[in-house]
């Protein structure tokens, strides 16, 4: 649902941007604003600033920046319309009804019941697994057994599915769940001649969450030597677990700059207990271009963390192709000799496992290894073969700088002579197979490529008028909004000027302008003028600079568009050049009136 800009308005102004965040960021005061350690990459010394005046937030090592939606949206992983509704419940505001259809009702109310089944079916577990009895149940006994504490069995929702092939079926519908909702939620068998059982029985249950850390299924691990050793609850109306990873709902609110991806439950569950709350799992399947998406989501980054067999090694080489073309830095860590995480942080401890997650590989140098393991080093013919693989690789880098950094960290893995390496690379690429260029992964919308000394001017016009409102008077009839090239900044220039009209700025008013967070990211840093730094007695001149590029730019674009033919469009490029000319010969604006 669409949500008007006077609602938006509204929301903001009941929210103060210093209660929301101070709320989850130590803050303090620091002149007129606030500072913290940011709570989107890891940092010792804080470049978090919060303005209460201009109701934004902005980080000067990683460059977030938003105002109070944006900061719900990427601090708690809500969507708009999420962060709309958690502010509004917050300010006792009431939002207009959304009108559904029927059909929209329908799932809706299917959406909630269901919801409410996995609750309660993980209530039920969990209090099998816990409950006190004369005999400690098998459930218990296995978790305890692999290291867990209460505190880890509580924060997890670990549960019991007992022997009785029907215990969850007759509490749930004790609480009043129809057969036709209970057979949707995928949690039991229905058979004519048999009757309904469990799905889940004899086994330790393992709740599986949503990103927003609700039950949407679940998986079991068999007490003994039953088959399958583990099973997950079958695609539904609410759980694919193609698209969903078990604990990120934890994982994606992490200090950590990445995330670690491990092969299965216990994994992850060992290392939020050591104190990596980083980490989260795919679900009992190779890693999905679905999970790949969710992970970009939340981090830009991802440290390989699978068992260190050969399926485990096989698995990675899989997924770090998936991971890279949804736009993710893939590194490896590598567990030898010990099986697993779990293993090697009971064996060795957390100060290892750290070393070996800050000394993982990064994907290119993974897998090299990995094919260097089947090629014979005393065989010349195999290993110049393995070479020019190395040289074929390289060769995708179109940064020089990169592509010679990558060189040397190969050279000095496989013992291999650095000028031979560069020749080889020069060689394959003058007679050779024509290697696809590599070009690191962007995030958010490129805007069509202007001139540098273009855009720092439109950014540093921005953010001259938006803290310095009286110089728009300056400028007032000699610019319009048109005449920003860059799409951002028009439209930031829009709102801007509205606002300038009505006499009153308000920088979360423009951030709210832009639902894309990686938009509003951009639009934080030119309001907070990282390209306007400069000394006080420079300003008008560079002012001036600024309005001329811009005139200029917007005289230009509107020729090469046609406009030029018509009437007004002339009238228009005469008294612009009548004004370039003024500025040629000498005249300044003064940004302070």
């Amino acid at each position: 649902m669409r949500y008007s800009d006077d609602i938006k308005q509204e929301l903001l102004a009941r929210n103060n941007i210093v209660d929301i965040i101070g709320e989850r960021v130590a803050l303090k005061r620091s002149g007129s604003d606030y500072v913290g350690l940011c709570p989107f990459h890891h940092e010792k010394t804080p470049s978090f600033s919060v303005s209460e005046r201009k109701q934004m937030y902005y980080c000067f090592g990683c460059h977030a920046g938003g105002n109070v939606i944006t900061f719900l949206m990427d601090y708690e992983k809500l969507t708009f319309v999420e962060s709309l509704r958690f502010l509004a419940d917050r300010a006792g505001m009431e939002l207009p009804e959304e009108q559904l259809t029927p059909e929209e009702k329908a799932a809706s109310d299917k959406k909630h019941n269901l919801l409410t089944i996995y609750k309660q079916a993980a209530s039920f577990y969990y209090y099998r697994l816990t409950r006190r009895t004369d005999t400690e149940s098998p459930g218990l006994r296995y978790l305890t057994g692999r290291g867990l504490d209460a505190d880890t069995i509580r924060r997890f929702g670990l549960g019991y599915a007992d022997r009785f092939g029907d215990s969850l079926y007759r509490y749930l519908k004790k609480q009043g769940h129809a057969d036709d909702l209970l057979k949707e939620s995928g949690l039991f068998y229905f058979d004519e001649k048999k009757g309904v059982s469990d799905r889940f029985w004899n086994r330790v249950i393992f709740p599986i969450m949503d990103e927003r850390g609700r039950v949407i299924g679940f998986g079991g691990r068999v007490m003994g030597d039953g088959k399958p050793k583990y099973l997950n609850s079958p695609e539904t109306f609410l759980f694919n677990k193609r698209k969903h990873l078990y604990a990120l709902h934890y994982a994606r609110s992490t200090r950590r700059p990445y995330l670690v991806l491990c092969e299965g439950y216990m994994d992850v569950i060992s290392m939020h207990k050591a104190g990596f709350t980083n980490a989260c799992a795919s679900l009992g399947t190779a890693l999905t271009e679905e999970q790949a998406a969710l992970i970009r989501r939340f981090t830009g980054e991802v440290c390989l963390m699978y068992d260190s067999d050969s399926a485990g090694r096989n698995a990675a080489l899989r997924a770090i192709p998936i991971l890279q073309a949804a736009g993710l830095s893939v590194k490896v860590a590598n567990l030898a000799p010990f099986k697993d995480p779990d293993e090697l942080i009971g064996a060795k401890g957390t100060e290892e496992m750290e070393r070996r997650l800050a000394n993982a590989d990064n994907s290119l140098l993974f897998e090299l290894s990995q094919e260097a393991l089947s090629v014979r080093r005393d065989d010349p013919a195999a290993w110049t073969g393995f070479q020019r693989t190395c040289a074929r690789r390289l060769m995708r880098f179109d940064d020089e700088l990169e592509r010679e950094n990558y060189l040397e960290a190969v050279c000095a893995r496989f013992s291999i002579p650095q000028d031979g390496m560069r020749k080889m690379i020069r060689s394959e690429a003058r007679y050779g197979t024509p290697a696809e260029t590599y070009r690191p992964p962007r995030s958010g919308r490129e805007a069509p490529k202007i001139p540098d000394g273009q855009l720092i001017a439109e950014r540093r016009l921005l953010y001259w008028l938006a803290s310095r409102p009286g110089a728009y008077a300056q400028i007032r009839s000699l610019i319009e909004a048109d005449d920003f090239q860059n799409p951002l900044c028009r439209k930031m220039a829009e709102v801007l000027f509205a606002q300038l009209e009505e006499g009153k700025v308000s920088e979360a008013g423009i951030l709210a302008a832009f639902p894309d967070s990686e938009e509003q990211r951009e639009a934080a840093r030119i309001l907070n003028g990282e390209d306007a730094g400069l000394p006080e007695a420079e300003l008008d001149r560079a002012f001036t600079d600024a309005v001329r590029s811009l005139i200029q730019a917007g005289s230009r674009a509107g020729l090469q568009a046609g406009a030029g033919v018509e009437r007004d469009n002339v009238e228009r490029f005469i008294k612009r050049q009548r004004i370039l000319e003024e500025f040629r010969t000498g005249r300044i604006l003064h940004i302070n009136g």
